[in-house]
């Protein structure tokens, strides 16, 4: 699958928002704090947007935080749409309930692009099978956990760990820093995944 290997910082820039897609570095030397203005020559320029601008900024917003391309992501709107119950709030839920964003999500690592790399690389074990596939849903009571890795890669997960405390864990989870190991205990709740996104708006572009 296609994946985006521009400047993170200018994506932040395009839809004046912090993503944090950089972990760290977002809270110490963000491109935004310097330049709140849209990347570009005519970045500057004052534009009211139009109500498709206004969509458009909030699914594209969604769609960087968890890494996906057009394609994918729209077959998760597809799948939150069939669903019973809101479709904006599935749409998240089904997002949450990534590997990759419950890699994060249980501080092993500092971005969600980090988080797919070591899924990809099989660093993962999920009920103690190696998974590789960043987009697998876990389910209620699935047992995430880190495989025997190499000693520099158990250091940068323990420092993210000891970094990601301020972020906070998700009540539907449960962290076992001993053992390095996460539980599913419940679904995603929408209040807990803190996104600076409008998920309604993403529904409205995807109906219009």
């Amino acid at each position: 699958m296609g994946r985006y290997i521009g400047p993170k910082c200018k994506m932040c820039r395009q839809v004046k928002v912090k993503l944090f897609l950089k972990g760290k570095k977002c809270l110490t030397k963000c491109a935004l704090d310097r330049r709140s203005y849209p990347p570009g020559e005519h970045g500057q320029a004052q534009k009211r947007p139009t109500d498709y601008a206004i969509r458009l900024r909030e699914k594209q917003k969604i769609r960087w935080i968890y890494g996906m391309m057009e394609r994918q992501f729209k077959n998760y709107f597809l799948r939150a749409q069939k669903e019973k119950g809101v479709t904006g709030e599935n749409l998240i839920r089904l997002l949450e309930r990534r590997l990759d964003n419950v890699v994060f999500r249980l501080g092993f690592t500092s971005t969600r692009a980090e988080a797919r790399q070591i899924v990809n690389h099989g660093h993962i074990l999920v009920n103690d099978k190696k998974i590789n596939i960043p987009s697998c849903f876990v389910k209620i009571g699935d047992v995430v956990r880190i495989n025997n890795g190499s000693p520099r890669l158990l250091e940068r997960i323990k420092e993210c760990m000891s970094l990601s405390k301020e972020r906070g864990l998700p009540s539907w989870l449960e962290l076992d820093e001993t053992n390095l190991a996460g539980i599913v205990k419940s679904f995603p709740d929408r209040e807990e995944a803190g996104l600076p996104i409008r998920e309604q708006l993403v529904v409205e572009f995807y109906s219009r």
